[in-house]
Order: C-alpha cells, then sequence, then structure tokens
C-alpha cells in the first residue's frame, strides 16, 4: 500500500503540471498568432490606443494618466508585497520540524523528502510571483515618467512598450501564484493536486478566451488655441466672481459644460 500511495505522486503530480504547462504553451501561441481570441491580446489592443491618445494629451489631461499608472503601480506592489509575505512564510514552514501534513490525512508519499520538494516548489512559486510583479511596477514607473515629459520629441512606441511590458508581467506574475495554488493542493496530496490542476485549466480558458472583436479606435484631439479662444468669452457672459457658486472652479458652468 505504501508502494501504491508514492507511485501516485509520481504518476499525478506531473500529469498535473504537463496540463497547466501545455495550457499556458498553447495560450502563448494563440496571444503571438491570434490575439484577438485572449483577453491578453484584446487589453493590450485597447492600451496601445490608450497611449496613442495620452501621448497626445494636453498638460491639463496628464494627471489622467498618471491616476491609471500609479493605480497599476499600486496593485503590482500590493501583489508582491503578498507573494513575499507567503514566500516567508513557507521558508519559515520549511525550516521548522513541525509533521502536520505528514499524517495520515494526507494520501501518498508522506517522507520528508517529498514535503521538503513540495515546500520548495511553492517557495518558487511566490518568489518567481514577486520578480513578476516588481518588474510590472517597474515598467509602469518608467511608462509614467515618459508620458509626464510634456512637449518632447519621445515617440509614442517608447510608452507603449512600457505599458505592455507592465501588463505582461502584471500577467506571468498571476499565472505564478495559479501553479502556487495547485502545489499548494498538493501538500493535501497528488489526487487533490491533479484535480486542481485540471479544474484550474478548464476555468482559466473559460477567462482567457475572448470574443469582442477588436475595435479600430478613433480619437479627435480638441485644439488648444480654440480652447484658449472660447474660455474667456464664456468667462465675461458670468456674473460676478464674488457669487462662491460661481468662483468654485467645480461648481461654475464654465467648467461644467466647457
Amino acid at each position: 500500500m505504501q508502494v501504491e500511495k508514492g507511485s501516485l505522486d509520481l504518476v499525478l503530480v506531473p500529469c498535473g503540471l504537463v496540463i497547466m504547462f501545455g495550457y499556458h504553451l498553447l495560450l502563448l501561441y494563440r496571444i503571438l498568432r491570434h490575439p484577438g481570441t485572449t483577453v491578453i491580446g484584446y487589453e493590450n489592443h485597447n492600451k496601445l490606443a490608450w497611449v496613442r491618445r495620452m501621448v497626445q494629451a494636453s498638460p491639463d489631461e496628464t494627471g489622467l494618466a498618471l491616476s491609471v499608472i500609479s493605480s497599476n503601480i499600486s496593485a503590482s506592489t500590493t501583489l508582491a508585497s503578498l507573494s513575499i509575505a507567503l514566500g516567508s512564510l513557507i521558508g519559515a514552514w520549511v525550516s521548522s520540524t513541525t509533521k502536520v501534513f505528514m499524517t495520515e490525512l494526507v494520501y501518498g508519499d508522506r517522507s520528508q523528502a517529498t514535503a521538503t520538494v513540495k515546500y520548495i516548489s511553492l517557495l518558487v512559486c511566490f518568489l518567481a510571483s514577486f520578480t513578476c510583479f516588481i518588474h510590472s511596477a517597474r515598467y509602469y514607473v518608467q511608462a509614467s515618467f515618459l508620458i509626464t515629459t510634456l512637449d518632447s520629441d519621445v515617440p509614442a512606441s517608447y510608452v507603449q512598450h512600457a505599458v505592455i511590458r507592465g501588463g505582461n508581467f502584471w500577467s506571468m506574475g498571476l499565472r505564478a501564484l495559479y501553479f502556487a495554488t495547485t502545489l499548494l493542493m498538493w501538500i493535501f496530496g497528488p489526487i487533490q493536486m491533479f484535480a486542481c490542476s485540471v479544474l484550474m485549466v478548464i476555468i482559466l480558458h473559460m477567462l482567457d478566451s475572448n470574443s469582442l472583436p477588436l475595435h479600430q479606435h478613433q480619437f479627435t484631439v480638441r485644439k488648444r488655441h480654440e480652447q484658449r479662444v472660447l474660455t474667456p468669452t464664456l468667462v465675461a457672459r458670468q456674473p460676478s466672481p464674488q457669487n462662491p457658486i460661481f468662483s468654485n472652479p467645480i461648481l461654475s458652468p464654465v467648467t461644467f459644460f466647457n
């Protein structure tokens, strides 16, 4: 019976990993060859259009681009902190002498060597996720520097490269967490790990598939000289600025309708 339990880890665990790696290789092929059929390709298409519009924005509209990029930086740093915290927890778990999951509750190989392999595999996944999220934040910071370089000849392709790289590293960090989830189930046994791998692939296939057509974005950039001519005309028609409603830049009809 002990031999049969040990053979389950040698068969089911590699099969589960092959299923996960095989799906992600297929997903990578679809992203490179048919990006419109994947959510990642659809999002990258919209990000490229967003960057083209933001590099043409006026200095007053640069704050909108910075707010979007800063939200991505915050999300990346938060998940990076979570990944390194979980990695530290796994490291402390490996160094301890606890044998909680080496009991009869685990149907499979319960040897010390197998338990160490489980913990090290989890640690590698969390460290890989931490590295990807850190690089994602790095590229988003670079994009924020480039997009705020006003009145310069920085090509839009430079900003697009930084934004796309940041999004790709974000996706890779999430994939590392997905692998960590399946390996976490391995602690409870190879059968649970294999079932989690199959279920994970089914769920990811539904989440990664895209049926929406790629929209060809067309932008109309507002001319600055028209805004400068229109604003004094509207201000001259307004009542006296002593009225707090009209003097407030948020409540003023000039700001509301302009």
